[in-house]
């Protein structure tokens, strides 16, 4: 593979007709190899399916290696990509500690996350970059969907027992209901994740499909925790019944594992989507969450969606990041190329 496979296009067509403000996020489908698909509606369990994975460790390991050692994105091309990484960025604050003040400052961030002398320098005023969502739990909901009214910048809340997922079921559904109807436009749901332990594939399969029904018309990424699964295998079946059920999007972690998204996962879901939507028609998005921090990691996480999924799935309609520290360094890195300097960590700010 040419060396410069991934140079394709200065910062602002990069980014090509950017998202205005109001537009919905479902309202760009997915293409794979050529074929439009449909968004996912789910489908019935097939056991046979699931059973049938099988994955190949060390060939996945060294698919992910050469992924990240063939890199080259330079000059105008990288800020494009970091520019894109932006858009996709579902912006975070889950801590103990969370407060309606710092939840108003992520927002402010999230509807401004580069500076305006650095927009300015950089030329691209009139594509009015914005995060793709704010991630909160139930509590800040309301606080979140007010300081970013206006801006089409959408809130998603972490619900059924995040980050452990063992409260009663009950219990987790009414959850997301709650969150629902506060006004979510985005719900992360986490998984049991003894029904992949255990191969009780129709118990998780019912799980998500009830969270589905209770999420309604906002969007639900299945949180698999692959950092507590021990296996890719595992990975690959947990995917396969999560998108079965009815996921819009299947997501690394809750950024709570000792483990979280690592590039061998990023593959192995990637093929699991590609696969599902070979055989459905239907697109399901991807999120990878948890150590998120580089720049350069957002480079390598774009690069494997193109690689794997093709351009549809470098837009936050079907990928984001699920990140805090991220957006800081990514303004950085635009910031030294726009300047040819890199700037002090303290003056981008996040909340």
């Amino acid at each position: 593979m040419a060396a410069n496979r991934h140079e394709t296009g200065p910062a602002h067509a990069l980014l090509g007709q950017a998202r205005t403000p109001g537009e919905a996020v479902e309202s760009l489908p997915g293409v794979l190899a050529g074929r439009r698909l449909l968004p996912n509606a789910g489908m019935p369990l097939d056991l046979n399916w699931v059973q049938d994975v099988r994955v190949n460790t060390s060939a996945v390991e060294r698919r992910a290696q050469t992924e990240v050692a063939r890199r080259t994105v330079k000059k105008e091309w990288q800020a494009g990509w970091l520019l894109r990484a932006l858009t996709c960025m579902d912006l975070t604050t889950l801590a103990g500690d969370d407060t309606e003040e710092r939840v108003r400052r992520l927002c402010a961030k999230g509807r401004r996350p580069l500076q305006h002398e650095l927009v300015q320098c950089l030329g691209v005023e009139q594509l009015q970059i914005r995060v793709a969502a704010i991630c909160v739990y139930h509590l800040f909901v309301e606080t979140a969907l007010h300081a970013v009214e206006g801006s089409g910048i959408r809130v998603a809340a972490v619900s059924a027992g995040f980050p452990a997922g063992l409260s009663p079921l009950a219990e987790r559904v009414a959850e997301i209901r709650r969150s629902v109807e506060a006004g979510a436009h985005e719900i992360d749901i986490v998984i049991t994740r003894a029904h992949v332990f255990g191969g009780r594939w129709q118990a998780l399969y019912d799980e998500i499909a009830a969270f589905k029904q209770a999420c309604g018309a906002a969007h639900m990424k299945v949180i698999l925790a692959t950092g507590d699964l021990l296996t890719l295998r595992n990975v690959a079946r947990a995917s396969l019944v999560a998108m079965m059920a009815g996921a819009d999007f299947i997501k690394t972690s809750t950024g709570k594992e000792s483990v979280n998204a690592t590039l061998p996962v990023g593959v192995v879901m990637a093929r699991a989507i590609r696969e599902y939507g070979e055989q459905t028609g239907m697109a399901v998005g991807f999120k990878a969450a948890g150590g998120i921090r580089t720049a350069r990691q957002s480079l390598d996480w774009l690069a494997l969606m193109k690689e794997e999924l093709g351009s549809s799935w470098m837009r936050a309609e079907l990928f984001r990041f699920g990140a805090s520290g991220l957006l800081g360094d990514i303004e950085r890195q635009l910031e030294h190329y726009a300047t040819g300097r890199y700037s002090a960590e303290y003056r981008h700010p996040i909340a």
